[in-house]
């Protein structure tokens, strides 16, 4: 009994290395980050100046401009025209304007708006994490690497990263036809050789 002490606490020891969780539910959760970036451009309230909307749509341009990305002015005379002239430079891209703009550095200066773009992003830091071994477990843990694939590809796919720390509410009224869309396409898609399969022949093959 006394020899085989040594194992049992290196097992113990072992078992205790690595991330621990106790719980159904992963230690790695998807962390969301944002990064904003401003332009000022030259504008009043007849809206922006000549040549600023071409300087904005190249800066748009340059930064890669995407779905998930927002937009919105902070114009303190706050201009409906400049509002607009930004809007029609995004529904170009197929993309609105938000609402208010975060609070950025520096001060804006007279005839002057500046245009936000708000960029997030989704990763699961520590993944993957094999870190704690399978066995032996004492203590009640799942694997180090637990939930790391599915928050993983969770943080990858989400067109809005956002949406994983608000979610999305709803704005207007709820259409079920949009809502029912895939079903119906499910529904309605005839099944595969469901008119019979193609039979090809290779005895004309060489002639």
């Amino acid at each position: 009994m006394i020899k085989s002490l040594p194992p049992i606490l290196a097992a113990l020891a072992l078992s205790a290395c690595g991330t621990t969780n106790r719980g159904m539910e992963s230690v790695h959760q998807p962390v969301v980050q944002r990064t904003d970036y401003t332009i000022d451009v030259a504008a009043d309230r007849s809206g922006l100046a000549e040549g600023e909307a071409l300087r904005l749509e190249e800066w748009f341009r340059s930064i890669n401009l995407s779905f998930g990305d927002r937009v919105a002015v902070d114009d303190a005379n706050g201009s409906v025209a400049v509002r607009d002239d930004v809007a029609a430079i995004l529904a170009r891209r197929g993309m609105m304007l938000g609402g208010d703009a975060p609070v950025t550095a520096g001060v804006l200066g007279d005839g002057q708006a500046r245009v936000v773009v708000s960029r997030s992003t989704a990763s699961v830091p520590g993944c993957p994490d094999w870190s704690r071994p399978a066995s032996p477990d004492f203590v009640g843990s799942t694997m180090s690497n637990y939930g790391c694939a599915s928050n993983g590809i969770l943080a990858a796919m989400v067109a809005d990263p956002l949406d994983l720390v608000r979610g999305r509410e709803t704005v207007g009224m709820i259409d079920p036809t949009t809502s029912a869309r895939a079903i119906a396409a499910l529904r309605e898609t005839p099944v595969t050789a469901t008119k019979g399969l193609k039979i090809e022949s290779t005895s004309k093959v060489g002639k």
